[in-house]
């Protein structure tokens, strides 16, 4: 991820300087910049009033100070030693302006580092700056050497508070991309797994049935065709929902809908082109429901028809009933297979219910399959509108 572009209004964007824009570094300098000048550009020239050629020189020094910063977050380090220099050198010609007062920069330097630079380099720089405090105590005493260590350690918390907010950020975004990515190859299997297992079916009929029966071989290799059109148009569809800079119209924008439980007796029709009877039965309006539930209602069904064709021996009936009562969506698919395996027919089947429990975990539902006690296989899902909306 280009973290330049992702984030380029933060100055503490990333790990390295790179990953900072050119606007956020001058947004950064301005900002700290402008408390420097203030703060210690004030008390210099309050204390300096009456110090004669020392109050130029300081002065200076200031804007040395605040020049600099331009740097810190390019050269964190540089920054912080020639500020700490510069400060003291301050202190030194003017010591009514605190330790801490005429080290701010360098505190200002010292967040940064401790923000955007390794933690070992940070942790030196905490030490680097808790040198000067004996120097604090001895101008202060106790309360003196309180303040300015306070000071410095603020400053280095800050820093670390900052990073955390920005691993913190970075791990959301890759847990995002993650499920993004898990949510991608849901859906490119369900696309995939079945249409492949309708089209093994179907060229296999089509091969026993190729010398005797030429017309049942065409319809077979037909329904193939068609299958796999459909199956092209669904990862289109999905490929451009991922390609946010690709146009809505023209020929790839005037493709037909996407899945949804509006085609399921399309669905039903690719299992009955195989000879499996396919009965769907719905209850109340699913027009409306949730893009997410509509879904995830549609791939359940879609990926519990394909484990009955590919795993489900003997069968050849399957029925589907789609329930919404307004509060929710429930789904059922139930064969008349027998089950080789209860709870499960192989692996492919197993992951299949992975998925499919995955997909009403995530719009807040739940799922139940098993085999059935007369015989057969029953998959059976509910899904709260709700939650979705």
């Amino acid at each position: 991820m280009d973290r330049s572009r992702g984030e380029p209004d933060d100055a503490f964007a990333g790990d390295a300087p790179s990953a900072v824009s050119s606007r956020a570094v001058r947004a950064l300098w301005w900002g700290s910049g402008g408390v420097v000048l203030a703060v210690l550009g004030t008390a210099v020239l309050v204390a300096g009033a009456e110090r004669g050629p020392r109050l130029p020189v300081a002065v200076t020094l200031v804007l040395v100070q605040v020049c600099a910063l331009r740097w810190q977050v390019r050269a964190p380090v540089l920054v912080l030693a020639a500020n700490a220099a510069a400060g003291l050198v301050v202190w030194a010609l003017l010591p009514a302006v605190s330790l801490t007062g005429a080290l701010l920069a360098a505190q200002v330097g010292l967040c940064v580092l401790s923000a955007t630079g390794s933690r070992r380099a940070s942790l030196w720089a905490l030490a680097a700056m808790c040198l000067p405090a004996p120097l604090a105590f001895g101008a202060g005493g106790g309360p003196g050497l309180t303040v300015y260590l306070l000071a410095v350690v603020l400053a280095w918390t800050g820093g670390q508070w900052r990073r955390a907010l920005q691993a913190r950020a970075r791990a959301e975004a890759r847990r995002a991309v993650v499920e993004e990515r898990a949510r991608i190859a849901r859906e490119v299997h369900d696309v995939v797994a079945h249409t492949l297992s309708v089209m093994v079916i179907q060229a296999g009929a089509a091969d026993d049935v190729f010398t005797e029966r030429p017309d049942q071989a065409r319809q077979a290799l037909r329904a193939i065709e068609t299958g796999a059109r459909e199956a092209l148009d669904e990862l289109r569809l999905l490929l451009r929902a991922f390609r946010p800079d690709m146009e809505a119209d023209g020929p790839e924008g005037q493709r037909g809908p996407g899945p949804s439980l509006a085609r399921l007796d399309e669905l039903a029709d690719t299992l009955r082109a195989t000879g499996m009877a396919v009965r769907v039965h719905r209850e109340g309006e699913t027009v409306g429901l949730p893009a997410a539930v509509d879904l995830a209602a549609y791939r359940i069904v879609q990926e519990a028809l394909t484990n009955t064709l590919r795993h489900a021996t003997g069968a050849d009936e399957v029925s589907v009933r789609v329930t919404a009562d307004g509060a929710s969506v429930k789904v059922t698919v139930i064969d008349n297979g027998r089950t080789v395996q209860v709870g499960s027919r192989g692996m492919g089947a197993g992951r299949g219910l992975v998925g499919m429990k995955e997909r009403a975990r995530l719009v807040g539902g739940s799922l139940h399959a098993g085999a059935l006690p007369g015989g057969g296989f029953e998959v059976a899902a509910r899904l709260p509108v709700e939650r979705a909306s």
